[in-house]
């Protein structure tokens, strides 16, 4: 069965896309076009896709509840706060583009996906990730974010995946997106989060 990442990024940089089957990268895609990379998955029979962006706005604040909650033995992991979406955009496209790009995908994604609301279902399903935390997943502890093109690629490495086909640090961690949407697919997954805010899933400890 095959899954696949998504690295986001704004609409000049568009989505990085790493498809994964029986523990090896399969095939790759880069596009601007949103819809692209949807019709990408789909042709590639892709049961999960896990996506390297928000998947929801706060509600109320300057960040959602799976940000706060994102931990690792305990330990908290540091990632990227999302606001309430009217601060986002009264900010302009600028910071937060990449944000808004993302949120065009998840609509495209979600004709054809079902948006991860906590349960663990057999459907066709679509869900958030995070990079650094599946490299701490990895790891079994929380790293360091420095360094993260030589770090990510070393643990891929190490962990007896083939990164021939990852050029670049947004094709690494669609990769490492696809290794979440791998741990979704076997149950060694875990989630923070909520069904108002969304959910981040990353792999368990038995990764």
């Amino acid at each position: 069965m095959t899954v696949v990442g998504i690295d986001v990024g704004g609409e000049r940089k568009g989505c990085h896309a790493v498809a994964l089957r029986d523990g090896l990268f399969v095939a790759t895609q880069k596009s601007t076009n949103p819809s692209t990379i949807v019709d990408w998955c789909i042709d590639h029979t892709a049961c999960i896709v896990a996506v390297d962006a928000p998947c929801a706005w706060s509600q109320n604040g300057l960040s959602r509840r799976a940000e706060r909650e994102l931990k690792m033995n305990g330990q908290v992991i540091q990632c990227f706060k999302t606001p309430m979406r009217e601060r986002a955009y009264s900010q302009g496209t600028g910071f937060y583009g990449w944000v808004f790009n993302g949120e065009k995908l998840y609509q495209r994604l979600k004709r054809h996906y079902v948006l991860f609301d906590g349960m663990r279902r057999d459907d066709l399903v679509v869900l958030e990730t995070f990079p650094h935390a599946v490299v701490c997943a990895l790891a079994k502890k929380v790293v360091p974010a420095k360094n993260k093109v030589a770090v990510r690629r070393k643990a891929l490495r190490d962990h007896g995946y083939d990164i021939s086909r990852l050029p670049n640090i947004d094709f690494v961690d669609a990769a490492l997106c696809a290794l979440t949407a791998e741990a979704f697919l076997e149950d060694r997954w875990q989630c923070f989060g909520d069904k108002q805010e969304g959910f981040i899933v990353v792999p368990n400890s038995s990764f």
